[in-house]
C-alpha cells in the first residue's frame, strides 16, 4: 500500500516537472520570436509613400470608363507628376545651395579693405594722440565680382515660371494642332475598293474615324466599330491611336508614310517604292470577319499590326 502511494507521488512530481519544462520552453520560444521580429527589417521600409502613376490611374479608372476619359485622366496624372518632379528638383537645389553657403564661409580680401586700413592709419598719425580711432564697418563684398553663377532663389523662381509658361504655350499649340481638320480619303475594301472621303480632326482616334466611315455605307451600319479595321500602308492601325500621333512622329509604314492622308497614284506601281516621298495611297477600311477569312491571300497576307518601336526599313512591295 505504501509502495503504491510513493509511486503516485512520484508520478505527480514528474508530471508537474514536465509541465514546468513545457511552460519554460514555450516562454523561450516566444522570446526568440519577438527578438527575431525586432531584428528583421520592416517590409514597409522600402515601400514608396506615394503610389505610382499607373497605380493611381488604375484606382481612378475603376469600372467602365470611356477612352477619352481614360486618356484625359492619364494626361492629368502625367502633368501632376512632372510638376512634382520639377518642385522636388528645386528643393534639392535649394538644399545644396544652403549647404554650399555654410561650407564656404571663408572671407575674401578686397582692395576696399586695404584702402580703409590706410585711411584709418593716416588719420591716427595726423590727428591728436589721445583721440580714439574711429572704427569703420568693413565691406566683405566686392560689387564688381560677377555673381551670376551663384544660387539665387528669385532668379531660379523666375526661370521656373518662364519654363512653365513655355510648357503651357507648347501644350496650347499642340491642342490647336489637334483641333485642325484634315480630309482623309479611304477605301472600303470587301475584295474591291469603294473610295470615299471623310473629314476628321487631327486629334481624333481611329475609332472615331471608323464610326464616321460606318455612317457612309449602309452595309456597315449594322456592324460595330470594334469589328472594323483600318489598314494604312499595309499596317493594321489599332483603334486607340490618333492621326496626331502619326503626323507629329512622321511615322512610316511598309509601303508609304503614315502621316499623309490625301491620295496620289499608287506609288508602289508607278514610282520607285524604295524612295521615301510624301505620296501615299488610300487606307483601307475592312470588316474583321473578311480579314479573318482572307488573311492568307494577298494583299491581306502582307498586313501586320503597327508597332511604333519597329523600323520597317525601305518601302517595299511583294
Amino acid at each position: 500500500m505504501s509502495t503504491s502511494q510513493a509511486e503516485g507521488r512520484r508520478e505527480e512530481a514528474l508530471a508537474k516537472q514536465r509541465n514546468q519544462m513545457r511552460e519554460e520552453f514555450e516562454r523561450q520560444k516566444q522570446t526568440l520570436i519577438q527578438e527575431t521580429e525586432k531584428a528583421r527589417p520592416s517590409t514597409n521600409r522600402f515601400v514608396g509613400q506615394n503610389d505610382s502613376m499607373e497605380e493611381s490611374l488604375k484606382l481612378s479608372t475603376v469600372g467602365l470608363v470611356r477612352l477619352e476619359d481614360f486618356q484625359q485622366r492619364r494626361k492629368e496624372l502625367e502633368e501632376a507628376k512632372a510638376r512634382e518632379a520639377a518642385r522636388t528638383n528645386e528643393l534639392k537645389d535649394e538644399k545644396k545651395a544652403k549647404k554650399r553657403k555654410k561650407t564656404n564661409k571663408a572671407t575674401l580680401s578686397f582692395a576696399l579693405d586695404d584702402e580703409e586700413g590706410e585711411e584709418s592709419g593716416s588719420a591716427s598719425q595726423g590727428g591728436e594722440p589721445n583721440e580714439p580711432p574711429v572704427k569703420k564697418a568693413k565691406s566683405r563684398k566686392n560689387p564688381e565680382v560677377d555673381t551670376s553663377f551663384l544660387p539665387d532663389r528669385e532668379r531660379e523662381e523666375a526661370e521656373r515660371r518662364e519654363r512653365e509658361a513655355l510648357r503651357q504655350e507648347w501644350l496650347r499649340k499642340q491642342e490647336e494642332l489637334k483641333n485642325e481638320e484634315v480630309e482623309i480619303t479611304y477605301s472600303y475594301w470587301d475584295g474591291s475598293g469603294h473610295r470615299k472621303s471623310v473629314t476628321c480632326k487631327k486629334g481624333d482616334t481611329i475609332s472615331t474615324f471608323l464610326e464616321k466611315c460606318r455612317q457612309q455605307f449602309p452595309e456597315l451600319r449594322g456592324i460595330g466599330v470594334d469589328n472594323l479595321m483600318y489598314i494604312k500602308e499595309d499596317l493594321i492601325i489599332p483603334h486607340h491611336y490618333t492621326f496626331y500621333d502619326f503626323i507629329v512622329n512622321k511615322a512610316r509604314g511598309k509601303s508609304g508614310p503614315l502621316f499623309n492622308f490625301d491620295v496620289h497614284d499608287d506609288v508602289r506601281l508607278l514610282a520607285d517604292a524604295s524612295v521615301e516621298k510624301d505620296e501615299s495611297h488610300a487606307g483601307k477600311v475592312v470588316e474583321r470577319s473578311w480579314y479573318n477569312r482572307n488573311k492568307h491571300i494577298f494583299p491581306a497576307s502582307r498586313w501586320e499590326v503597327y508597332d511604333p518601336d519597329k523600323n520597317y526599313g525601305k518601302y517595299t512591295i511583294a
